[in-house]
């Protein structure tokens, strides 16, 4: 920890002190060396505790030196520690290392690169939807900010292994990196792929440009907000009822209609199943509006079509039908 570093070199100079007070005993006086021990601490300490030995005349000028040396080092250490517990180091430490081990017990979380304005909207909707995700960002006055909002932090750079490695990226479930710079978000892209070829990786690029090297770095997904922003405001200049409907539908507003994906995974009970075993017996009601097989996306499948591991379902319905659904995935 970093702020934790600033008590090094005072306890260094104490330990040195210490070690030059024994040997000055030993060598001077030809104390023991418990003996020459004892003499330091005390004499450093200034408890006033007596001799153990008559000193020569060339001892007692070390025993002034020591003093000096041994109050001025305490004095020093003795103000380092009231600095650090008193500008929030200490609290700052003990809340990193609650945070740390709440990190090391989450599975199939989201990391999340980056607690800008896009950053900050994106960790609104991953609480408001109960997705667990923890936030790298190398800002402390963004990561102060995320953690009075409760959330998991990592303080680094995100494009660094060690990083994304304290952020559980092993165990994650995707990565979201919506940094400032399309250079940076690169950069990230790159170490995550590298470390997790498996890992979903959402990318924010600002211009045209930065898309397709995204891509090339390893990002399943880049989105524009710049691009986003404005094509939603032409569709609500033309079609506001429908972006008004769908906008409440994934924000998971005051309607009890929700879209979700759902993955067939090995042993599902929709492993052998059609899209119409899902509307009349899985869960009634829900809709499959598309499947994504391999590379490709289907809207609208047909009634007849039969799932099988590794399909992508994008389903439609209540919050009810869509648990009845989940159970079956």
């Amino acid at each position: 920890m970093r702020e934790g570093r600033q008590l090094i070199q005072p306890t260094v100079i104490i330990f040195l002190v210490m070690c030059t007070g024994t040997l000055g005993y030993v060598v001077i006086e030809g104390f023991s060396v418990l003996d020459a021990v004892y003499m330091t601490v005390t004499t450093m300490a200034t408890v006033g505790f007596g001799e153990i030995h008559p000193l020569s005349p060339a001892g007692r000028l070390f025993t002034i030196f020591l003093i000096i040396l041994g109050v001025g080092g305490a004095l020093y250490l003795f103000t380092v520690i009231m600095q650090f517990v008193f500008e929030g180091h200490l609290g700052r430490d003990l809340e990193r290392r609650r945070m740390t081990r709440r990190i090391d017990h989450l599975r199939d979380h989201f990391l999340l690169c980056g607690f800008g304005r896009v950053g900050r909207q994106v960790a609104i909707d991953f609480k408001s939807g109960g997705v667990p995700f923890v936030i790298i960002d190398v800002n402390q006055a963004s990561l102060d900010a995320a953690t009075e909002e409760g959330y998991l932090c990592v303080r680094g750079d995100a494009s660094d292994d060690d990083t994304l490695r304290r952020a559980g990226v092993e165990r994650a479930r995707g990565l979201v990196t919506c940094v400032n710079s399309d250079a940076d978000n690169i950069f990230v892209t790159l170490s995550a792929r590298a470390l997790r070829s498996d890992l979903f990786i959402v990318a924010r690029g600002n211009n045209d440009e930065a898309s397709p090297k995204l891509r090339r770095a390893g990002a399943d997904r880049v989105v524009s907000p710049y691009g986003i922003g404005g094509r939603q405001m032409a569709m609500l200049a033309t079609r506001p009822a429908a972006v008004e409907l769908i906008d409440r539908v994934l924000s998971h507003a005051d309607v009890d209609l929700l879209l979700e994906d759902f993955t067939v995974r090995e042993g599902s009970g929709l492993v052998g199943r059609s899209v119409r075993d899902i509307g009349t017996t899985i869960a009634p009601g829900v809709l499959i509006l598309a499947m994504r097989r391999t590379a490709t996306l289907m809207t609208q499948p047909p009634a007849d079509t039969i799932f099988d591991v590794g399909d992508e379902l994008v389903a439609f319905g209540t919050s009810a039908q869509l648990r009845a659904l989940e159970a079956s995935s």
